[in-house]
């Protein structure tokens, strides 16, 4: 059977899984089988037992589930509460205001989240009523609250980082590390936008001063405080070299279950009910990185993604012209995947390509994770579209409207990470390195 036979019947059964419905793992497994069926001779069953058994047994994802717990410890806190709290005295002299509490409280919250969902709605639950109430454009307030929500994807600890790091065997300390300039950059090109809007439009804001009970910069810097602490130590722990991403995971769990005592969150049944609610991502992400080893496997028996990276090279594409194709073929994925998903999916065809081409790895994975974060605001599939509209009860196509210019910024930083490598591959240079 030849290359282009195998290719239909590999799509065919990928997509009518994927669209009846089945776990995507599930889906991913199918395929496997589908493949290694065009080759009769191959052992199917041992390959498919060995593949899942190896991909289950990895130790970077050994701080996967440690990371998405620490982040549902803080999601049951009164973290969101203090954020607002604390940023909105310290934003309000800014233009735009309080709607840059939006954009620093998701980065924020972020850096201790790793999920793009969470942390959209964790803030979003605060700063939306309270942008509503003061009289806000819901417009600016929405579209600012999804587009800086997807920097939980990027701003680590990022769980998808943790997963292309085990897709492609790459350190996921050093694709942390990558992950910060490109997040504060993109945090900075939100906050700069919505500050341009508020000079150019000001309509779209309240014509008087919010009315903010009166509290000292040291106050409120004092209620952001712990959440500052626990970043530092979970990032600084990783770029020092003093821990590993297991390891800081490990520190970021015990420093969210001390600030959640604190504030007299910890009570038993949400400590029981954030371990069950990680214990079930993880899983669900272990289940599908299992099933992606597998097609992983199953294409490199057949063949596929070698030819299809020398088909690619017969073009004779630059550098640029392929990362060109890469984003136009991720953005129409993300109007009908999820960004892990995307990811697992693509990394056996599209590696060899970018190996081929000369990209670094670790520079690719940033990019790929900008892409996907444009992914999580592109209708029908956009997961920070649904989180808002859960949220305000607003059609969906008028979220995405109102997210448009953050996408455009986030194509913006991709263009920029083309142009300027360093800005992801500069701090895992300096690692371990004193500097």
């Amino acid at each position: 059977m030849g290359m282009f036979e195998v290719s239909l019947i590999v799509l065919a059964v990928l997509f009518t899984a994927l669209a009846s419905g089945l776990w995507v793992a599930l889906a991913l497994t199918l395929t496997a089988l589908a493949a290694l069926l065009t080759r009769p001779a191959l052992p199917d069953a041992q390959i498919l037992a060995t593949s899942f058994w190896s991909a289950s047994t990895s130790w970077d994802l050994t701080a996967l589930p440690m990371f998405i717990w620490m982040g549902e410890i803080l999601f049951r806190s009164k973290l969101s509460e203090d954020l607002f709290a604390g940023l909105s005295p310290l934003m309000r002299r800014l233009p735009g205001r309080l709607v840059h509490v939006n954009v620093v409280g998701c980065a924020i919250f972020a850096a201790i989240s790793g999920s793009s969902a969470a942390t959209t709605q964790t803030i979003g639950k605060i700063s939306l009523p309270e942008l509503k109430q003061r009289g806000y454009d819901d417009r600016i307030a929405i579209g600012s609250l999804a587009g800086a929500g997807t920097l939980g994807l990027l701003i680590p600890p990022s769980i998808i980082l943790i997963v292309y790091g085990a897709a492609v065997e790459q350190s996921i300390a050093r694709l942390f590390i990558a992950g910060v300039v490109p997040g504060i950059v993109l945090a900075l090109l939100f906050m700069g936008y919505v500050a341009l809007v508020a000079t150019l439009k000001p309509s779209l804001m309240p014509p008087e001063a919010d009315v903010i009970a009166p509290e000292s910069a040291f106050r409120s810097f004092r209620r952001i405080l712990p959440t500052i602490l626990l970043i530092a130590g979970v990032i600084g722990s990783i770029y020092g070299g003093i821990a590993s991403p297991t390891e800081a995971a490990v520190i970021g769990v015990v420093l969210a279950l001390v600030i959640t005592a604190a504030q007299g969150m910890l009570t038993r049944a949400n400590f029981i009910e954030s371990l069950m609610a990680a214990t079930r991502v993880s899983a669900m992400i272990a289940f599908i990185l299992a099933g992606a080893a597998v097609v992983t496997t199953a294409m490199g028996f057949t063949g596929l993604p070698r030819e299809l990276a020398a088909y690619i090279s017969s073009l004779e594409l630059s550098p640029l012209a392929l990362l060109a194709a890469l984003t136009l073929f991720f953005m129409v994925l993300g109007c009908f995947l999820d960004g892990i998903s995307m990811v697992v999916l693509t990394t056996s065809v599209v590696m060899p390509l970018v190996t081929e081409a000369g990209f670094d790895l670790i520079w690719f994975g940033i990019y790929l994770v900008i892409v996907v974060e444009m992914a999580q605001i592109t209708p029908p599939v956009g997961f920070n579209l649904f989180v808002i509209q859960g949220l305000t009860g607003q059609n969906i196509f008028r979220i995405a409207v109102a997210t448009a210019p953050f996408f455009g910024l986030l194509a913006l930083m991709v263009v920029l990470l083309a142009l300027f490598p360093d800005l992801a591959l500069f701090l895992p240079r300096t690692m371990f390195s004193g500097g």
